[in-house]
């Protein structure tokens, strides 16, 4: 899922161990009632927040992982029935991450390291198949291409689960496309018939997302549209659609941690920890790959990031 903010800001180790230990990360946990961390349905998001969570284990905390739509949690962050969500990214969240923020009953806690691209994708060996292609504008000559007997005689274009958003429909009306959207179930089903399409060369455009190993494993590149700007959003006037709005790509940019805004006054110590943990796109693809392609659990592949690097996760903790 995820995808579109402001670039990494560099941090300064002994500023976040006067930090934690202000809020007295070091003394210990400051209340035994739970933190609520949300999972969400992608591979990703499952590692993020397991890292997250086994850590303010090992500082004492009480942890509870609570299953959450990704776009409907901010109501429970508002009223604080949730606590954190680890990944919110700029492609997809940033408008809701934006009004649940604003509320002052959420709070933004900055940038996981990640940065985060979503957007339609296909691989390179049906570029000769569609001439003009990553130019959006190939599109309206080579939609057959990806037809399927669902679809015919419009194409198809394979998205995510619809709880991650991303105006495709929007997107595909507003640019006059001769294609229909078609959700796949969950993440894995998704990559899952990519995977078999780039395995049989078939046609296939489809929902692909970085951090993610599928970007790495395969050629192929994401569709170039109009470049995204906020007004695509916000004003049909924008654009090459005067009359719709989403007529542009995705927003890209960091992927974001939000707590429910009494996080810091209840667990002053795990608020400084999640403002501390950053994590790469290259260790997330790897771990995703983990569990995605080698079938390991999120379960062990956390374990084996947090042995080999325990000084990080410690200095988070202020230890």
């Amino acid at each position: 899922m995820r995808e579109a903010g402001s670039k990494r800001r560099p941090w300064i180790a002994a500023g976040f161990a006067l930090a934690l230990s202000a809020a007295g990360a070091q003394a210990g946990p400051e209340s035994a009632d739970p933190i609520r961390l949300t999972l969400h349905d992608w591979t990703g998001q499952l590692v993020t927040t397991r890292i997250m969570g086994e850590v303010l284990k090992r500082a004492g905390y009480n942890v509870e992982y609570v299953p959450a739509d990704y776009l409907a949690q901010f109501a429970g962050l508002k009223t604080g029935d949730l606590h954190v969500a680890m990944e919110i990214w700029e492609t997809t969240g940033r408008q809701a991450m934006d009004e649940a923020v604003a509320t002052g009953l959420v709070e933004n806690l900055g940038e996981t390291g990640m940065l985060a691209i979503e957007e339609w994708w296909y691989p390179l060996y049906l570029k000769e198949q569609c001439p003009g292609l990553p130019d959006w504008r190939a599109l309206a000559n080579c939609a057959p291409l990806f037809a399927t007997p669902e679809t015919a005689p419009r194409g198809r274009y394979l998205g995510g689960p619809v709880t991650w958003g991303g105006h495709d429909e929007e997107r595909v009306e507003a640019l006059g496309l001769d294609f229909e959207v078609v959700h796949a179930g969950t993440d894995a089903a998704l990559f899952a018939e990519i995977e078999s399409a780039v395995q049989r060369k078939a046609p296939i455009i489809a929902w692909v997302y970085a951090p993610h190993w599928a970007p790495i494993r395969y050629a192929g590149e994401w569709v170039q549209f109009p470049p995204y700007e906020p007004a695509c959003y916000e004003d049909p006037a924008w654009g090459v659609n005067p009359a719709l709005a989403y007529d542009c790509g995705k927003p890209r940019g960091p992927i974001w941690k939000v707590a429910w805004a009494g996080l810091g006054k209840k667990w002053p110590g795990a608020r400084a920890a999640i403002q501390a943990f950053r994590v790469t796109n290259e260790e997330m693809g790897e771990m995703i790959a983990q569990v995605d392609l080698e079938g390991r659990s999120v379960e062990a592949v956390v374990a084996d990031w947090l042995s080999r690097n325990e000084a990080r996760w410690r200095s988070w903790i202020g230890q």
